[in-house]
């Protein structure tokens, strides 16, 4: 069943055809205004087709390569001899998903020599949902209206393709790419019946575009410089899964998936009817993520697309929640730095939500940006999009604002260190500490960080904060504390958050970073931390777009275990902070006093 459209987005798709006969005599090519694709097709006559593309990989081990199911939807005109470009959505989640257990949390950190017990839970995913047998899109109606094919496809293991599912590697990339590449005449594709299917009807031109795992399979793909890929659109999307399950060498949950991890995810999505052979490759995620140590590794590794960001050409339109705790901030703006370094066309938008689609927050202005991005790289209609402010950020307020660039071009990193009084609260300035000292905190995984940061005290972590500040001072980027720290036990979580403290005394969690101290010399190297010694800890908090009020207080809280996101490990863990030697780096614009 069709979904129904509603609100401004009807609006949208009900303007008449251009043309007083255009209903008798459709238009024979794409109408083009102010730089934009123009509502000349009528999504009700589109031809929908269920085909079959052959992906030169056999990732389930039985002979034979693995088959991606697609379907395709494009403009009636195209049966006709008109060629199109293509909005490609890939996706594990088009079949739904499983009941899957997750890892217990509650367990002991590692211990070089030692492996903590694992035992799992029952939980589900609020974003996985299962939809009808005829796949559908909030943007399909908008998009075939203005000339566009939309094309799904089910991710490798999932639905009614073969394959296994593997939480991002390559297979899964290879299976993806395979449509573009039939789109271009390069793969095979065939119908239920084995009778061959061309993409006649194909410009070879493409976009990929999606949201979450959706939005991070044109990363994956557009990775390996595919010919005929020529824009993306990541939304909230991944570009090193690394950096969704770990953090600097903690094992570390996506925001409301405490004890998720790639087995799992792989096992949520794995709807395949014969799921018998995927056993073996899903248990051997589960034997190499390794959530013991939390290294990096050749399995990560595979996982992480910065790595060849060197082979895109496809233009970037990347769009992430500045409050998204699920696929965290760190993936935008590792993956948009990455872009910038290699001259890879780009564009980003920042928004005040979470986990979401910038279609149910800016509407109009969205589809406008998203159909100027289509029309300049799929139609090659030269509308100067590219010469246009690279960054889009929603304020606190929720106003928008467009600049040059992002992080904020002017800002300048500002150092601000700690004074006592940090089981209380503490000061922290631009001055030094005028004498050393030494604060204590002991672990607590049961208490909310939030709930610490709050605390007027509290024996559980350390806070500090500046006097209020006289001008409004916006943070823009990566937040960084080096701590001088020493621990009373081998293992320990260190967890670091920036608070806002209001002039009524609330106080309420900007951003927030974690590390593995085991991991303090190498991401892919755990080394033993020895009770009583002081060593020199990193914690780089997730980037963040914030602006303090004049008349607030900016506070950093130091603690160990974060329980919303950390291994909880029994309470008693004590960690010192040596003052003197403690600092906290701030991109800041605006003066921070």
């Amino acid at each position: 069943m069709r979904r129904v459209v509603t609100g401004c987005l009807a609006a949208i798709f009900a303007l008449p055809l251009v043309g007083s006969t255009a209903a008798a005599q459709p238009p024979q090519g794409p109408v083009f205004s102010d730089g934009e694709a123009q509502p000349v097709f009528d999504p009700a006559q589109a031809v929908r087709q269920d085909l079959f593309v052959t992906a030169p990989v056999d990732s389930d081990h039985d002979g034979r390569q693995d088959r991606v199911h697609v379907q395709v939807v494009r403009p009636k005109e195209s049966e006709h001899g008109l060629r199109v470009p293509v909005v490609y959505q890939a996706s594990p989640y088009f079949s739904g998903g499983n009941d899957v257990p997750n890892h217990n949390v509650d367990t002991e950190l590692h211990v070089p020599e030692q492996a903590g017990p694992r035992t799992t839970r029952r939980t589900t995913g609020d974003e996985r949902v299962a939809v009808s047998a005829e796949i559908d899109w909030a943007y399909e109606q908008y998009l075939l209206a203005r000339g566009y094919a939309v094309v799904y496809a089910e991710s490798l293991g999932t639905g009614e393709s073969t394959g296994c599912p593997t939480t991002g590697a390559e297979n899964e990339t290879i299976g993806a790419k395979s449509v573009v590449d039939w789109l271009n005449g390069r793969s095979p594709g065939h119908d239920a019946g084995g009778a061959p299917v061309r993409a006649h009807w194909s410009t070879g031109k493409v976009g990929m575009m999606g949201v979450s795992y959706n939005g991070t399979l044109p990363n994956a793909v557009a990775t390996t410089g595919v010919e005929g890929l020529e824009a993306i659109v990541p939304i909230g999307a991944i570009s090193n899964w690394y950096d969704y399950y770990r953090t600097d060498g903690a094992v570390v949950a996506p925001g409301g998936y405490q004890g998720e991890d790639a087995d799992v995810l792989a096992e949520y999505v794995h709807t395949r009817a014969d799921r018998e052979p995927c056993r073996p490759v899903i248990d051997g995620l589960t034997a190499e993520q390794d959530r013991i140590t939390g290294d990096y590794s050749r399995f990560w590794d595979e996982r992480n697309y910065l790595d060849d960001v060197d082979e895109m050409h496809a233009a970037v339109l990347s769009v992430h929640g500045l409050n998204d705790w699920n696929v965290k901030t760190r993936q935008a703006a590792q993956w948009y730095q990455a872009l910038r370094e290699h001259d890879v066309p780009h564009k980003i938008w920042w928004h005040q939500s979470g986990h979401t689609d910038p279609i149910k927050l800016r509407e109009q202005e969205w589809l406008r940006t998203l159909n100027r991005w289509f029309t300049r790289y799929l139609y090659d209609v030269p509308n100067g999009v590219e010469d246009e402010p690279r960054a889009t950020v929603q304020r606190e307020d929720g106003s928008w604002t467009e600049e040059p660039e992002w992080p904020a071009p002017d800002a300048a990193e500002t150092v601000l260190r700690p004074s006592a009084g940090g089981p209380q609260r503490g000061g922290l300035s631009a001055a030094s500490p005028a004498v050393e000292v030494v604060e204590g905190l002991t672990d607590d995984a049961g208490l909310l960080a939030e709930d610490l940061a709050a605390a007027p005290s509290s024996p559980n972590r350390l806070a500090y904060f500046t006097e209020p500040l006289a001008e409004r001072a916006r943070v823009s980027g990566e937040v960084r504390a080096d701590l001088a720290l020493t621990f009373d036990r081998p293992a320990a979580n260190v967890t670091a958050l920036l608070v806002d403290q209001a002039p009524d005394g609330s106080v309420s969690v900007v951003t927030r970073g974690w590390t593995d101290p085991q991991n303090r010399e190498a991401l892919d190297r755990t080394t033993p931390i020895e009770p009583g010694r002081n060593y020199a800890i990193t914690v780089t908090m997730q980037p963040d777009d914030y602006v303090f009020a004049p008349g607030h207080r900016l506070g950093v809280v130091v603690l160990s275990s974060d329980h919303d996101f950390t291994l909880r490990p029994k309470p008693g863990a004590g960690l010192g902070l040596d003052l003197a030697r403690t600092s906290i780096s701030i991109p800041a614009v605006g003066r921070i006093s």
